[in-house]
């Protein structure tokens, strides 16, 4: 029936380029409008769809007799006590099932995902991390993971620091810039091997690190004309003295000068707190 579609809709596209060509004549010698040489223009525009439609029916219905010839042959092979086709799919690595994509029996198409296989020996983590601290963050850095399930922190380098950024919406309905940071582990093998795909868990990038730092409270700083300042205790006083900061890690600040090791500080002075006044420890 498709093959009788394609010539019959053939027959007929070639009849309307016929009368296309008879049309332009008649144009031509004036014996015909311009509007019956559109519709006839038209009339071979549809033909020829219908032709390219019919010829793809052709090709359809011959995908559909021979997958009906091989189930037919298939079953008649089962009937008469044969094995079933089998047809074996072999991964391009030695790897370890991670998801199994398609579960149950049935069809698939060509080049639709089966497996999802991988190696978990070389893991890796993908940190999403603010792209205001990405660009601080460089290839090499070291990297502390914790909160994973083990008792103790796992080290990493920073592999990749992608280059471009997506959205993400915080969990207090914030439009965040963030960008993906490829960390690999240098902790030995045994010591994260629990750790597998998806997992979760917390890094903490090493910026700088030092040897012997005095800090003291971030809370407990506050500024003080183009510095920034502390108050000290000096007895039963609060003394205001200005302090030289260097990094600063969230909670607590390095300081350079302006304190000695030991000193007590005010770690959350207010507005009514005055150079001198008495204070009380608590």
């Amino acid at each position: 029936m498709a093959q009788e579609n394609a010539r019959a809709a053939s027959a007929a596209a070639q009849l309307a380029q016929q009368e296309r060509v008879r049309a332009e004549t008649l144009r031509q010698s004036n014996f015909l409008s311009a509007q019956a040489l559109d519709a006839s223009r038209t009339a071979e525009t549809r033909a020829r769809a219908a032709q390219q439609a019919s010829a793809h029916a052709v090709r359809v219905a011959q995908f559909e007799l021979e997958m009906a010839r091989a189930a037919v042959v298939n079953t008649a092979r089962l009937q008469t006590g044969g094995a079933d086709e089998q047809m074996q799919v072999r991964a391009p690595v030695a790897a370890r099932v991670l998801r199994l994509l398609h579960e149950s029996e049935g069809a698939v198409a060509s080049g639709q995902p089966l497996l999802e296989i991988g190696n978990p020996d070389t893991l890796e983590v993908e940190v999403e991390v603010l792209s205001t601290h990405a660009v601080k963050i460089a290839p090499g850095s070291r990297v502390i993971l914790d909160r994973w399930g083990g008792e103790q922190a796992v080290e990493g380098r920073v592999r990749v620091v992608e280059p471009s950024g997506f959205t993400k919406i915080s969990a207090l309905g914030v439009e965040e810039q963030r960008v993906r940071v490829i960390v690999n582990f240098t902790s030995p093998r045994e010591a994260w091997q629990r750790l597998g795909d998806g997992y979760r868990v917390e890094a903490r990038f090493v910026l700088w690190e030092g040897k012997d730092v005095l800090q003291l409270p971030t809370s407990a700083l506050f500024r003080h004309g183009e510095g920034w300042a502390v108050f000290a205790l000096d007895g039963k006083r609060a003394r205001l003295t200005p302090v030289e900061t260097g990094q600063r890690a969230g909670l607590a600040t390095q300081v350079l000068s302006g304190l000695a090791a030991g000193a007590q500080v005010i770690s959350h002075p207010d507005d009514a707190l005055s150079d001198g006044a008495r204070v009380k420890s608590r």
